[in-house]
């Protein structure tokens, strides 16, 4: 075997840096659920045996751990002090769970996908999908720890206003569906900020639908239902959202023309996905790794585990996802607005 070191030599210092990347995935979430990453933004510097008692975890462990973090740039050393600390960059990406660009989520959604490698290995060979409900359970609190962030830094301040007329409605008083809701964090979100307006959220997955629930205690304008996008209940909907879930459906069409059949003659259906070129070749990059990695693990196995089936995967682009809004029905459709990760689409009857 005849190897080309320059070609051979990059492409070894770029596994280094993966399994080390893998690596230290598991450990980001140990210092999450053990408040790590909060013990070292609310003391400042310190050193292995004080973040240890601040946290009452074992000194020993917390000093390798830090080891670690520090060769990853996740948390800065200072060698003369021997001390470590989160800079205010670190910090809003690992310990404060508001913060718009907090990151931990995606690491939770990370290890459901190794626990889930089984199921995913018989899934290629027999071409069959993976529903959302046969995930691990981590996988649901990921997604939602995810996108929660970016949905309260975006959706009321740029995504709802970028829609023709929409807030107007809203702050009047208007009839929302969420569909493919989760969690339930954007439902509840543009309930807390439009309370003259009501919400309904809805999703197939029971136990989604039940936490959604549990955490809407306390505002008046919002239920959550278990229901299918092709055929959730009601009619006369001012809007219909669907956030981060019309590519996971395995009827994405059927989805849209039931949004389209309950929206009032001047609704609009707001879709947020995951933002791509419309080729292949436009998406090879950072993000769109990222996208099409938890794309073939979650989102064209879950599909897939539909009837119909179509599998747009989470890197569809606007053309394709055009197509499947035309074939619903509706007659108008545009890119509202962006961000670097997702893009928010507005669809008229």
């Amino acid at each position: 075997m005849n190897l080309d070191m320059k070609k051979l030599e990059p492409l070894l210092g770029l596994m280094v840096n993966e399994i080390g990347a893998a690596a230290n995935a598991a450990l980001v979430l140990v210092g999450d659920k053990l408040g790590l990453y909060r013990g070292l933004a609310d003391g400042g510097a310190q050193t292995a045996a004080q973040l240890a008692k601040r946290t009452g975890t074992n000194e020993r462990y917390i000093r390798e751990w830090l080891a670690s973090q520090a060769a990853s740039g996740f948390v800065t050393y200072n060698a003369q002090r021997e001390t470590f600390e989160l800079s205010p960059e670190q910090a809003a990406v690992f310990a404060d769970d508001d913060s718009p660009v907090c990151m931990t989520g995606g690491f939770h959604s990370i290890a459901a996908c190794f626990a889930d490698e089984p199921k995913l290995v018989d899934a290629f060979r027999s071409g069959k999908g993976i529903g959302w409900g046969d995930h691990n359970a981590c996988l649901f609190c990921g997604v939602e720890r995810f996108f929660r962030p970016g949905y309260r830094a975006h959706l009321v301040a740029e995504w709802l206003p970028s829609l023709d007329g929409t807030v107007d409605k809203l702050k009047r008083g208007a009839k929302v569906a969420d569909v493919g809701c989760g969690h339930g964090a954007s439902t509840l979100i543009m309930a807390e900020a439009f309370p003259n307006s009501g919400f309904v959220g809805f999703d197939f997955h029971e136990a989604s639908v039940a936490h959604a629930t549990q955490h809407a205690k306390n505002l008046k304008n919002v239920r959550f239902e278990t229901a299918r996008a092709q055929d959730f209940p009601g009619s006369g909907y001012d809007l219909v959202t669907m956030f981060d879930a019309l590519h996971d459906m395995g009827d994405p069409v059927g989805a849209a023309a039931r949004a389209r059949k309950s929206l009032k003659s001047d609704g609009t259906m707001m879709l947020v996905e995951p933002r791509a070129g419309d080729k292949l070749a436009d998406n090879l990059n950072p993000v769109g790794r990222v996208f099409y990695a938890f794309s073939t693990q979650v989102c064209v196995p879950a599909s897939l585990s539909q009837e119909v089936g179509a599998a747009l995967g989470a890197q569809a682009g606007d053309a394709r996802l055009a197509d499947v809004v035309r074939s619903a029905g509706f007659s108008r459709f545009r890119r509202a607005t962006e961000t670097p990760f997702n893009v928010v689409l507005e669809a008229r009857p």
